[in-house]
């Protein structure tokens, strides 16, 4: 049964309820052993730290999930017009409202090419400065500084990836003077794609304190669209803004093709990719890796990172109703992950996990993912099972979106972006 129940799922013909996980969306109580499984030494290792976190499946305890097509009147939608007209701003509004904040409401951008290097990367590519400065109708503006680098010799616009780069500029340095695996650039334009980039700092910086936020974004516009202190726009929210203003150049850009750019993340900018995809129909992918708590993985699981420790130690991230209510029951949340990608459909999305990161819950970032099938299915785009997370180093393709669990750490490496690169060709017939 299993077997023609996957195959009804690959081809789009499965009746919702067959998608999902039983149990109101909670998932397998003995997940399959032919897909991934955490390491047992590390969880030992974890588990000697005496830490009161959660690292093994039978500590997780039970829950279920939103049901993501479920209207706040208890009618459910069941069809895709309905979905884009009732249920995803209901859901989009209850994000900012109880996760990410309220953005400012929309303003005008100009953008100015500062620099421009036609023989970037020895003559394969060029490179262009782009000031980006946005204006609301009161006068207040705000000035950040983005990069990017385009093939040269192409025949045509050619796609492109926009990073989130939280790190220092040195990890995605668009001069080439300093190489990191954290953006390869080099391989990212071989591909045939413009690599974007941001330092999300520039746009607001990754500290808590009022003296942190006076020079971002979030000094000029300081609730967004909500109210300080409750629905306000968080330090994730910001970044997204960001990465919308980038994507705004981009459809400028005519050696761009504006209708093929896909937003990657790594950690707390992987959150942010997700948001920005979510909020943003114009990115044609979202793309989350190693985000974890507040990102891919799902909030009710209570697997590794804490909801209560993450809105301790960085409450600038969200909105102030997301650190109030983390000291409650997560199943008091109006929300979970798998929403938030539901917000993507029936665009791309990609999640990528790494198998040391327990922290961040390999296995509930997949979750999300599965959980997020009836919103595809309503566009008759099918998406993993809850069952079918796939073994170490096996990307898995379903549709528009897809999975990977790779060896190793913590970090974005080659091998994501790799993957990431390879789901871009296919989704884009490329």
């Amino acid at each position: 049964m299993n077997r023609i129940r996957r195959t009804l799922v690959a081809a789009g013909l499965v009746a919702v309820a067959a998608v999902t996980a039983p149990a109101g969306g909670q998932e397998p109580a003995k997940p399959a052993a032919r897909g991934w499984q955490p390491d047992p030494k590390l969880q030992a290792t974890l588990e000697a730290q005496k830490k009161p976190w959660v690292y093994r499946e039978e500590s997780v305890p039970k829950y279920a999930l939103p049901d993501p097509l479920r209207l706040a009147d208890g009618t459910r939608v069941a069809t895709a017009a309905d979905w884009e007209a009732k249920r995803r701003p209901e859901t989009l509004a209850l994000f900012r409202k109880h996760v990410y904040g309220h953005p400012p409401a929309p303003t005008a951008a100009r953008f100015a090419v500062t620099e421009t290097d036609p023989k970037a990367m020895g003559g394969k590519a060029t490179l262009k400065r782009v000031r980006i400065a946005s204006a609301d109708p009161a006068g207040k503006t705000f000035a950040f500084d983005a990069a990017v680098l385009i093939p040269n010799g192409a025949k045509g616009p050619v796609p492109a990836f926009v990073l989130i780069n939280h790190r220092a500029v040195g990890s995605a340095d668009p001069t080439r003077r300093e190489k990191n695996d954290f953006w390869p650039a080099e391989a990212i334009v071989g591909r045939g794609y413009a690599a974007a980039v941001f330092q999300a700092a520039d746009v607001d910086a990754d500290k808590n304190g009022p003296e942190a936020r006076a020079g971002g974004v979030r000094a000029v516009w300081p609730a967004g669209g909500g109210t300080l202190g409750e629905d306000s726009w968080g330090t994730l929210g910001a970044w997204a803004w960001g990465a919308s203003r980038v994507l705004d150049y981009l459809r400028t850009d005519a050696a761009v093709d504006g209708a093929k750019v896909g937003v990657v993340g790594h950690s707390r900018g992987g959150k942010t990719a997700l948001w920005a995809a979510a909020q943003d129909e114009r990115f044609a992918l979202g793309v989350s890796n190693d985000s974890g708590r507040g990102g891919a993985s799902l909030t009710r699981r209570g697997f590794g990172e804490p909801w209560a420790g993450i809105s301790k130690s960085f409450p600038y991230w969200f909105c102030g109703a997301y650190v109030k209510a983390s000291a409650g029951k997560a199943d008091d949340l109006p929300v979970d992950q798998h929403q938030l990608i539901g917000l993507i459909a029936p665009r791309g999305a990609y999640v990528a996990s790494a198998d040391q990161d327990l922290w961040a819950d390999p296995r509930g970032e997949f979750l999300s993912l599965a959980h997020s099938a009836p919103v595809y299915a309503l566009y008759k785009h099918p998406v993993p099972a809850a069952d079918e997370m796939p073994p170490l180093d096996t990307p898995l393709v379903r549709g528009r979106v897809g999975y990977h669990v790779r060896t190793g750490g913590h970090n974005l490496t080659p091998y994501d972006w790799d993957k990431f690169l390879d789901f871009a060709d296919r989704l884009y017939g490329r």
